[in-house]
């Protein structure tokens, strides 16, 4: 299988892409989701552990937080892309929607930007809790202390910020030993078996009523009214939940070279270019003709099309000056074009 370097480099290859896949078979389910009680089921089961997953995984790659410059590289890696795509976004909404004003606000992210701007949140945040004494237990607090404050909404997704930052937290502080454990295959079959239960147990006693806690964007008066004395609890066992889900889901991550590992390295691009492609599609008539022919297997047909696409080296190249501020894929494109084919060597 090779040296325990790149099994473990595949592991998180395989790990991101395959969360990056659901993030995006997740917004495809969304406009169609209360057509069918199992289609809702399904995203309330995403919903619990493909974010919390990534962003713990994002976490656990933060080891170099105290070295120079590690913030200002954090910055320039996902502050100038949220800058910028926000932009283009407001320009996008704009022409696809035809409102009659275009409106540029950079405290509001759009959509799928709020990652971005909660990750340099997280990161900046990260130097200070890692000093504290039980820095974990006052990260849970908070995060569920600030669902008691209905005036936060979306704004500079603080709250997405604060209820999952013990997530990224966690993920800082977990060691290579602490996945190895993890990843043992005793666990697999109690991963799988926590996971169906899940599963089941959302579609019969909660049908549609776990997706607001997991999105993690609103204030407890928004999710339940204004008794929101026991909002904290629910969000503690939602913590309960969802860590327990995102554990599970990782044990079963396969650890060899798959024929997607290569794309683990594209996430940020699907992640954020996705968005391209299922708003125009939010326009058309294409959920609407699933829904009324019953075709729901076609969310999972377009969501494989569109994330394969996304992650295409065309598409990188194109895409990269945007993400990275770079154009050396371009270039090495336009170099494989341009260069003649090899001739056999003659015996």
């Amino acid at each position: 299988m090779g040296t325990a370097t790149s099994e473990r480099d595949y592991y998180f290859d395989n790990a991101k892409f395959i969360l990056i896949f659901l993030v995006v078979f997740g917004h495809f389910i969304s406009p169609i989701k209360g057509q069918n009680e199992w289609l809702y089921t399904i995203y309330n089961f995403i919903y619990t552990f493909h974010m919390p997953a990534f962003i713990l995984i994002a976490g656990f790659f933060t080891k170099g937080v105290w070295r120079d410059g590690y913030l200002t590289k954090i910055f320039k890696k996902v502050f100038i892309p949220y800058l910028i795509f926000q932009i283009v976004y407001s320009f996008y909404y704009y022409d696809l929607y035809g409102k009659s004003e275009m409106k540029l606000n950079f405290f509001d992210p759009h959509w799928t930007l709020w990652f971005l701007l909660s990750m340099l949140f997280w990161n900046v945040l990260l130097k200070l809790f890692v000093k504290m004494k039980h820095p974990l237990i006052l990260a849970i607090g908070i995060g569920v202390a600030v669902g008691y404050i209905h005036e936060m909404g979306t704004f500079l997704s603080l709250m997405r910020t604060f209820v999952f930052f013990p997530v990224f937290l966690l993920g800082h502080l977990l060691e290579k030993r602490d996945f190895k454990k993890i990843l043992k295959p005793s666990r697999k079959a109690a991963s799988a078996a926590f996971l169906i239960v899940l599963f089941f147990v959302y579609h019969f006693f909660f049908p549609n009523g776990m997706k607001e806690w997991f999105l993690a964007s609103s204030s407890y008066t928004d999710i339940i009214g204004y008794k929101t004395w026991y909002g904290g609890l629910i969000r503690l066992a939602m913590y309960g939940v969802m860590f327990v889900a995102t554990f599970s889901v990782l044990a079963l991550i396969p650890r060899r070279r798959m024929f997607f590992t290569e794309f683990g390295e594209r996430t940020l691009y699907i992640y954020l270019l996705h968005g391209f492609i299922l708003k125009y599609l939010f326009t058309t008539d294409l959920f609407a003709s699933i829904k009324d022919n019953g075709l729901y297997f076609m969310l999972l047909f377009f969501t494989v099309i569109i994330t394969l696409f996304l992650a295409s080296k065309p598409v990188i190249a194109i895409a990269q000056p945007l993400i990275e501020l770079r154009w050396s894929k371009l270039k090495q494109l336009f170099k494989q074009k341009q260069s003649p084919p090899s001739r056999p060597q003659e015996e």
